[in-house]
């Protein structure tokens, strides 16, 4: 069953109309980068912050000890998308060095690619390729470049995202496990086996970037969660590049929801219990394939969904989230979350504050508290 936006409105919500969201500074010391296993730590042993909306309550833990944040019969929806080695060193016609970042699979053998330049840090947006040129690949590979991706953005002259078609000597998988290496950014300073990005459960290679909010989960801790009565359900959705230079909305990712996930989420809402997204892609997932009503559906397809305020949330209730950078669509979605605050009883009612305000709390917490931000730093669990 292919499902596209088919309950939310395609034309609507794919129209991006940046959303205000919050603005801090980011002190380069927490931005983690590293993973914590070269810190000396396990996966499981990165930092916790757990915030409740209802009343806006924060607690410091250690996510080895998430499992005391979580009751029995929560259902924790995870991403079981593995990480590609999506980058690879690219030439153009005249020598230049680049790379190319390998970012979403799109129908009839079309990819979405992004160029970027090698710098002594890492490497930064390329924008002065042209339609209809070819890049050469190792081991005789290429990419043709056809036309710009429509969602680069058009506030800097030439385009990062293109529409390409690839020519590999051998199948995909075994082409980038030889020749193919994680996409790393500025503030991850050396390159770390391909390992480093990939969480324990993952089931089917796709993703350009990690799902990185599963990242700390270890077969023990979840062996532990579920002897304890948490469910886990799996989907799929491939994550594509980043967007960190340019802020730009979402844009198509291949997603899959299983009619079993479909069933459990169902279920969870309608005996009460509590829904966990295990990262932003879990709920753009089941967003796009939930109905106005609240039911979601199993479904599979490319979304291009963007979950901001104004249209709200509706198939989740809690989310195990990453922190994210200042001014991100991201920290929208947070927003439209913990603007869904529970009723409580009159005598007992916190004063209502809007969702950017519990959010102001949390991050301004991180912040004053040391937590470390990106896909090798620390979590958030927001709570009802």
């Amino acid at each position: 069953m292919i499902v596209q936006s088919l309950f939310t409105g395609h034309a609507a919500e794919t129209t991006f109309n940046k959303p205000s969201s919050l603005d801090f500074e980011l002190p380069p010391e927490l931005e983690a980068d590293a993973p914590p296993e070269a810190r000396g730590f396990a996966r499981d042993e990165v930092r916790l912050m757990v915030s409740y909306r209802s009343d806006d309550r924060v607690v410091h833990s250690t996510f080895q000890d998430i499992g005391d944040f979580l009751e029995a019969g929560d259902v924790l929806v995870i991403n079981t998308s593995g990480t590609m080695n999506a980058a690879l060193d690219a030439e153009r016609e005249d020598g230049t060095p680049l790379e190319l970042h390998l970012s979403t699979r799109l129908p009839a053998d079309l990819w979405v690619v992004e160029l970027r330049r090698p710098t002594d840090a890492a490497t930064e947006p390329f924008r002065y390729a042209v339609a209809g040129e070819t890049l050469r690949l190792p081991r005789g590979a290429t990419a043709t470049l056809h036309a710009p991706y429509p969602s680069s953005s058009p506030r800097r002259k030439g385009f990062r995202l293109w529409i390409a078609t690839l020519d590999f000597p051998e199948p995909l998988g075994e082409y980038l496990e030889r020749h193919g290496f994680p996409i790393r950014y500025w503030y991850v300073r050396e390159s770390w086996p391909s390992s480093y990005y990939q969480t324990v459960y993952a089931t089917e290679t796709g993703s350009a970037e990690m799902p990185s909010a599963g990242r700390a989960f270890t077969p023990e801790l979840i062996t532990r969660l579920v002897a304890g009565g948490i469910q886990v359900a799996p989907l799929i959705l491939h994550t594509g590049v980043a967007s960190l230079e340019d802020n730009e909305p979402p844009y198509e990712e291949f997603y899959r929801v299983p009619p079993e996930t479909a069933r459990l989420v169902n279920a969870a809402r309608a005996s009460g219990r509590r829904v966990v997204a295990v990262g932003t892609t879990v709920v753009r997932a089941l967003e796009t394939v939930t109905d106005p009503a609240g039911t979601t559906h199993p479904g599979e397809g490319w979304t291009s969904l963007i979950v901001t305020p104004e249209r709200g949330i509706r198939s989740v209730d809690a989310m195990l989230t990453g922190l994210h950078e200042p001014r991100s669509t991201h920290l929208a979605m947070l927003e439209t979350l913990v603007e869904r605050k529970p009723p409580a009883p009159a005598s007992k009612r916190p004063p209502v504050t809007p969702g950017r305000e519990h959010l102001e709390i949390a991050y301004a917490e991180a912040l004053r508290e040391s937590y470390l931000w990106h896909e090798f730093g620390d979590l958030h669990l927001i709570l009802p």
